[in-house]
């Protein structure tokens, strides 16, 4: 019987990246609706170093990739953590809490600023909590019971 066990946990990682697979499309498309949104009503996302517009497709690409890198950190926590949704959600809000540092320091004009940490903030909302509520569906002996594990 101890192949049930790397099956299970097999399929518990799969389910996982498919799930982050998830969060990721929807992260890009509400990022790219909400960067679209931003710009209907004047943002210019222009960013004072070389005088350059951040593209929309741009806002896509990051998501995607950091997402991604999300999904894989995600990963590697539901393989060699015990407690992967905790430590997963802990990581996350931190290095979501690190990501707003570079709009706030860019120089670029208030509303450009505002719009750039709202969509760090959206990817996050959409992103974090997919990946940790699957990370806190572990197949475990008591499922109706909480541990402090």
């Amino acid at each position: 019987m101890t192949v049930s066990a790397p099956t299970n946990r097999g399929h518990r990682l799969r389910g996982l990246a498919g799930v982050g697979l998830a969060a990721t499309l929807a992260a890009v498309v509400a990022t790219t609706l909400v960067a679209a949104f931003a710009e209907a009503v004047g943002v210019d996302f222009a960013v004072p170093d070389g005088g350059e517009v951040i593209p929309l497709a741009g806002f896509a690409v990051v998501t995607g990739v950091f997402s991604l890198v999300g999904v894989v950190l995600a990963v590697a926590l539901g393989r060699f953590s015990a407690r992967p949704a905790e430590r997963f959600l802990w990581t996350a809000v931190a290095l979501t809490a690190i990501s707003l540092v570079p709009p706030l320091l860019c120089g670029a004009a208030a509303a450009t600023v505002a719009a750039l940490v709202v969509l760090h903030l959206v990817a996050a909302a959409v992103v974090v909590p997919a990946l940790t509520w699957r990370l806190g569906r572990r197949d475990r002996p008591h499922e109706g019971r909480r541990t402090l594990d």
